[in-house]
C-alpha cells in the first residue's frame, strides 16, 4: 500500500526541525546505553534555544492539530527533547501519557524485521539472493528472492485483500502461517513479475518474518527478543502476539490505547483479526528504546557497518519516482541522506526520522489515526519564528 505524498513530505518536512548538530565520540561497543544519561550539559544557552523552539512547535501541534503522543528528538548522539502530550485513553481521558508508554509501531516495525534478516545474514545462516522457497518451499511463486522482499520488489499482491475475501471468521487471528496457506491454496495474481519494480507491499516483510521462524525455530516474537531487543537493552519493546488465541477481545490489552478520530471525538480501535500478522506491523515500542536502536545504528555496536549501510542503500536505483527503499527504510531522492519510515495501523500512527548527513533523529509516537497536516508543518518548518497555522486533521485511509 502506498503512502500519500502528504506523508511523506511530513516525514521529511521533520527532519528540517532541527539546528546546529554537535560531535559525540565513539560508543564502545560493550557499553551498556543509558537513555537517561543522554541528557548532557552541551552550554545551557545553546540547549534551551533549541528545545524552546522544538517545545513551542509541538506544543502548537498539540493545541491546533490534537498531537496526543510521545515525542524525542536528538542531534549529534545527545537527546534535546522528549515529551508526552495528551492522554492513554482519550474515551475516558483520566491517565497522562507517560514519555515510556509503548506504543504500537505499525509499519515502523519493518524496520527491525529487515534488521533480524541482517543479522542472519550476518551469521551466514541466509543469503539476501536466496530464492524465499529455499525456506518456504510451499509458496507457489518463483523467482523471489529474500532481496526482493527487502526492498520491495517482490511484485506480490496484497494479503489483506486475498485474507478478507478467504479467511472464514474475523472473530479468530489469522497468522503468518495462516497467510502463506492462503498464497498457496488461491495463487492469487501477483501485479507484477519479480524484481521488475517497486511496489510497497506489507506481505514481503510478512515472508521475511515467517523465513526467520523458519531459519531459526523459533517464533518471531521469541527471535526478536531473545536477539534484538535484548542485546539492545530495549527492555520496554516486543513483538504482539495473537498466536495463542482462540477468539479475539474487543481491544488489544494496553495502557495506550489507540483510537480513531470521529469527528470532534474519538473512539478506542477495535482488535482486529490481522493482528496475528507479524513482520509487517504490531511491534510495540517507546520512544527511548527506538532512541536506543538509532544509537546502536548511528555507531554500528550491533552489525557491522559493512552490513548494517546496506540498508540505506535505495533498492530500485533506476526508480523515476520520489520515494526509494532500501531494508526496512524509505527514501526520497529530493532529500539525499535522510532515511525514514511511518505508520499507520488500528489507531496508531508512528513517524521515525533520521538525518543521516546531519545527524538528527526525530521520533514522534502516537495513539490516534489522525495525522497531523503536512502544509502546517511545511509553513512552521520553513517559519524562523516558529508559528504553526491552525490545520485540518489528515485522515487519510492509508496503511502507512
Amino acid at each position: 500500500m502506498k503512502i500519500v505524498n502528504r506523508a511523506i513530505l511530513f516525514a521529511l518536512g521533520l527532519t528540517v526541525l532541527l539546528l546546529a548538530s554537535c560531535g559525540r565520540s565513539h560508543h564502545h561497543p560493550d557499553i551498556v546505553l543509558n537513555v537517561d544519561s543522554l541528557f548532557v550539559d552541551l552550554g545551557k544557552a545553546k540547549v534551551e534555544q533549541r528545545t524552546a523552539i522544538v517545545d513551542k512547535a509541538f506544543n502548537e501541534m498539540r493545541k491546533t492539530q490534537g498531537l496526543n503522543g510521545v515525542v524525542l528528538y536528538a542531534e549529534g548522539g545527545e537527546v534535546i527533547y522528549r515529551k508526552a502530550f495528551g492522554w492513554r485513553n482519550l474515551v475516558r481521558p483520566k491517565d497522562s501519557l507517560q514519555v515510556n508508554d509503548q506504543f504500537q509501531l505499525a509499519s515502523v516495525s519493518k524496520m527491525f524485521t529487515a534488521e533480524a534478516i541482517m543479522l542472519l545474514h550476518s551469521q551466514g545462516k541466509l543469503d539476501y539472493d536466496d530464492p524465499i522457497t529455499k525456506y518456504i518451499p510451499e509458496f507457489p511463486y518463483e523467482g523471489i528472492t529474500i532481496r526482493n522482499l527487502l526492498n520491495h520488489r517482490s511484485g506480490l499482491s496484497r494479503y489483506e485483500t486475498l485474507a478478507d475475501e478467504q479467511w472464514p471468521d474475523r472473530g479468530v487471528p489469522v497468522l503468518n502461517e495462516d497467510i502463506i496457506r492462503l498464497y498457496a491454496e488461491h495463487r492469487p495474481d501477483p501485479y507484477n513479475q519479480p524484481d521488475v519494480t517497486f511496489h510497497y507491499t506489507n506481505v514481503n516483510y510478512v515472508l521475511l518474518a515467517s523465513i526467520v521462524e523458519r531459519i531459526s525455530g523459533q517464533h518471531f516474537e521469541d527471535f526478536m527478543h531473545d536477539n534484538i531487543f535484548v542485546p539492545l537493552g530495549m527492555d520496554h519493546s516486543y513483538i504482539y502476539s495473537l498466536r495463542d488465541a482462540d477468539r479475539l477481545k474487543t481491544y488489544v490489552e494496553t495502557d495506550v490505547q489507540g483510537h480513531d478520530m470521529l469527528g470532534k471525538g474519538a473512539r478506542r480501535a477495535q482488535e482486529d483479526y490481522l493482528n496475528g500478522v507479524v513482520g509487517d506491523k504490531v511491534m510495540f515500542s517507546t520512544v527511548d528504546d527506538l532512541y536506543k536502536f538509532h544509537i546502536a545504528l548511528k555507531y554500528n555496536t550491533f552489525l557491522p557497518d559493512s552490513i548494517q549501510q546496506e540498508a540505506f542503500v535505495p533498492g530500485s536505483p533506476t526508480w523515476k519516482r520520489g520515494e526509494n527503499y532500501g531494508f526496512g527504510w524509505r527514501m526520497n531522492n529530493k532529500h539525499p541522506g535522510v532515511v525514514f519510515h511511518l505508520g499507520w495501523w488500528k489507531g496508531y500512527r508512528t513517524y521515525f526520522v533520521r538525518d543521516l548527513d546531519k545527524d538528527r533523529v526525530l521520533i514522534m509516537l502516537t495513539n490516534t489515526d489522525a495525522g497531523i497536516t503536512s502544509e502546517s508543518l511545511w509553513e512552521f518548518l520553513n517559519d524562523t519564528t516558529v508559528q504553526i497555522p491552525p490545520a485540518s486533521i489528515n485522515k487519510s485511509l492509508v496503511f502507512d
